[in-house]
């Protein structure tokens, strides 16, 4: 059997992996396992940037991956770049295993605002979706409710949902023998929204 892997990384808060357990398992039908990784964020930090080159960080995540490992996703709380860009909220492999996402600019606190864990979660959820798409065969979508549609800004993730449009899940390639029917319930994130 297949996992995706969830990688904290060292994280202060971690509250919002279980949420992302379960909506992940929701989202691609797949179970999860929670494992810290070795993962050096000394190697990836710029100091000329004060941010986090999400490549390097990436490419820690999968030099070895565990054999069960269908997907690995880096789940993080620093501020990540690539060196064509400003920052990102994550960073994935197209049609590859590996996927990180910060939760660093999902925070209202970063934007002067009072902390809202519950916009947190869901803007982290939303992202973690988006990048194991891309893990997935999943490129930028252009239906604005879908959440493959790209997000340069926090707002734009408020405003798509969590979900894959019809044309996207058509699209997404997962091996039919690594879905599973048992395991977290469906419903247990729609009541928590």
């Amino acid at each position: 059997m297949s996992y995706i892997y969830i990688v904290p990384i060292e994280l202060e808060d971690d509250s919002y992996l279980e949420p992302l357990e379960r909506f992940v398992f929701q989202t691609f039908h797949l179970r999860t396992k929670k494992k810290e990784f070795k993962i050096n964020l000394k190697d990836a930090f710029d100091p000329s940037r004060v941010q986090y080159n999400s490549s390097l960080i990436l490419r820690q995540l999968i030099i070895k991956p565990p054999l069960d490992a269908e997907k690995i996703l880096g789940v993080l709380d620093v501020d990540l770049f690539i060196p064509i860009l400003t920052f990102v909220f994550g960073e994935a492999q197209l049609n590859g295993i590996g996927a990180a996402v910060s939760s660093h600019r999902l925070h209202h606190r970063y934007y002067g605002l009072p902390e809202n864990s519950g916009a947190t979660t869901d803007r982290l959820l939303k992202e973690a979706v988006h990048e194991l798409g891309h893990t997935f065969g999943l490129i930028h979508c252009t239906q604005p409710k879908c959440v493959m549609n790209s997000s340069t800004y926090v707002e734009n993730i408020d405003q798509k949902p969590a979900e894959l449009c019809s044309l996207c899940q058509k699209n997404l390639k997962i091996e039919k023998n690594d879905t599973i029917s048992k395991g977290f319930p469906f419903s247990w994130w729609s009541k928590k929204r």
